[in-house]
């Protein structure tokens, strides 16, 4: 593997470089929440060949959102499906405007 290899790995957002340890310690919260919020099936943690969870940037940014949702009270399974729920409509947003922007831009040039 080259150096450039390495760091495009490093610089992927989807690449599980975090040990659940690790992860934990930058979220400033517990591997049981971690654990808890992987048996939401809000984050899908990759395995190591030992079998040892990791986690991508990716995933820690959604997780830091759950741990904001918990700390402001919600339930767990609550702020996990708020965060599913806050993705669709993101999504859902995403896919509206590139629909609007197909429908403009087949829109004959108005008379003048």
């Amino acid at each position: 593997m080259t150096a450039d290899d390495t760091l495009g790995r490093l610089n992927d957002d989807d690449y599980p470089a975090y040990t659940m340890g690790r992860a934990a310690e930058m979220l400033g919260t517990t591997p049981a929440f971690l654990r808890a919020i992987g048996e939401a099936r809000l984050i899908t943690p990759l395995r190591s060949e030992g079998g040892h969870r990791r986690y991508s940037r990716y995933q820690l940014r959604i997780a830091a959102r759950a741990r904001e949702l918990v700390d402001e009270g919600t339930p767990i399974e609550a702020a996990c499906r708020i965060i599913i729920l806050e993705d669709q409509l993101e999504e859902a947003q995403r896919i509206n405007a590139e629909y609007r922007r197909a429908a403009d831009s087949a829109k004959p040039p108005a008379a003048a």
